[in-house]
């Protein structure tokens, strides 16, 4: 299983996840974060998503994210499935599942992973409200967990 898909397609965040292990038995901990798509935002009914990307670049995007993040930690597997197109309400959008023999480590590597992802793939969202489309900007909260991330990394460097 390749560690990172982009797909039209609906998927099975549950399957994903689970198959992170089912071939390992070093794995002692599995964390999976899946969003899912709302039916509002900013206080607005939201009744579609659209979600656009550049085929390749985003791909490589997540595989540095993912390189990053199996430097930090000691991860024996991770899972990336994000889809693209039109989703509807209830959809799963992403899955980030992180495989390690520890739970701390694959708590901390979903995290960041989660993290990197709101702020540095490629993906742009337009959202179809009552009133039109609308493209949704990333979240001051999203820049806040980033930057938390920058720092900790710059300590982490300093300090070796």
């Amino acid at each position: 299983m390749e560690s990172i898909l982009v797909t039209t397609e609906p998927f099975d965040p549950h399957a994903e996840s689970a198959a992170l292990h089912a071939r390992n038995p070093a794995v002692g901990a599995v964390v999976d974060f899946i969003g899912w798509m709302r039916d509002f935002n900013e206080g607005d009914p939201v009744t579609a998503m659209t979600l656009e990307h550049y085929p390749g670049m985003t791909e490589k995007a997540l595989q540095r994210i993912v390189a990053e993040a199996e430097s930090r930690w000691d991860l024996l597997g991770v899972r990336i499935v994000h889809r693209v197109g039109e989703l509807k309400p209830s959809e799963p959008i992403v899955l980030v599942a992180v495989a390690s023999a520890h739970r701390g480590d694959a708590f901390r590597a979903c995290e960041f992973l989660i993290d990197y992802l709101k702020t540095r793939a490629p993906f742009w969202k337009k959202e179809t409200t009552r009133d039109g489309e609308r493209w949704v900007q990333a979240r001051h909260s999203d820049r806040a967990a980033e930057a938390r991330w920058k720092e900790e990394i710059s300590k982490d460097t300093s300090q070796d």
